[in-house]
């Protein structure tokens, strides 16, 4: 009701001015009208007052960011970037239009450009954790993993308290198979349940050869999900690990089998588990036999 009647008041001088010229009412009316329709969620009347704004130098910068919110919120990010950018080259150092234009290309899969918009926001606000926690996800996304756990660690007193960050920290860690990534993966697990991310700390601790407590994770993560697709990766996982844990066990075997039967059809993976050291002989013949299994299987859905 408060912002009907704030727009009810910016229109009085529409409403009551006939065949008035543009010039009767200024840009900054037009601005706050615009604003109003969209606080109240009525985006084209919004997009059409700010349009008119934009016109004139006193509220060109401020109608052009809002036009480019206004675009990201119908999920119109091309536009919304462009708007943004706009600002840019007219004002290189406006943090918002900055931070808008990075959040922005990453919506629009352009994660370079995204990285550049936040090299220069970091350089104007050091101190903002936020925005270096934004720019360490796009260079995680842009398989820079080393760079990203430098900006992570720049703010580690601020940022690594969030349960996302502590996420963020442990995948770039693994991803650059340090063995660190172990205990940043446990912290965050003390905290939060997710089978996904269960898995891949069953996967640092196997490729550190920590078996054990790698299927003790794996059988965690199968009690943690009803995904089928994840559930076969981490059956897998799981019978793959047990095959080299304990060579003598049919444990292994019959998992692979389960993972296999309930849909899982890797072949790459199972393929690789004939290189694998610690596999015994006669567990890699019937490895093959699964392979044709699956082989055959795929031949049959094409």
């Amino acid at each position: 009701m408060k912002n009907f009647l704030r727009l009810m008041f910016l229109l009085l001088p529409v409403l009551v001015i006939t065949g008035c010229t543009s010039a009767a009412i200024s840009a900054e009316e037009y601005y706050s009208i615009g604003m109003a329709y969209f606080e109240l969620g009525k985006y084209e009347e919004a997009e059409r007052w700010l349009s008119r704004a934009k016109s004139t130098n006193r509220t060109m910068i401020a109608s052009q960011y809002n036009l480019g919110r206004l675009a990201f919120e119908r999920q119109r990010y091309n536009e919304a970037a462009g708007y943004f950018e706009d600002i840019l080259k007219r004002d290189h150092n406006n943090i918002l239009a900055l931070r808008a234009a990075a959040y922005t290309r990453i919506k629009t899969g352009e994660i370079d450009i995204a990285q550049k918009h936040y090299q220069k926001l970091l350089e104007l606000v050091p101190e903002n954790a936020d925005d270096g926690y934004n720019h360490a996800l796009v260079l995680y996304a842009m398989g820079r993993y080393s760079g990203a756990e430098e900006i992570l660690e720049k703010y580690r007193t601020s940022l690594l308290e969030k349960s996302e960050v502590r996420l963020l920290y442990a995948r770039v860690q693994d991803a650059q198979n340090k063995t660190e990534a172990i205990n940043s993966y446990s912290l965050w697990l003390s905290g939060n349940t997710d089978a996904k991310v269960r898995y891949e700390y069953g996967q640092a601790l196997e490729r550190n050869e920590y078996y054990a407590r790698a299927a003790a994770e794996y059988r965690k993560a199968l009690t943690e999900t009803s995904n089928r697709e994840l559930t076969g990766i981490i059956r897998f996982a799981l019978g793959a690990v047990l095959l080299v844990a304990d060579r003598n066990s049919s444990e292994g075997i019959t998992e692979v089998r389960e993972a296999v039967n309930g849909g899982f059809n890797d072949l790459e993976a199972a393929e690789k588990l004939l290189t694998r050291q610690g596999i015994s002989p006669a567990n890699i013949e019937i490895i093959r036999g699964i392979i044709n299994d699956m082989k055959l299987a795929a031949e049959t859905d094409n």
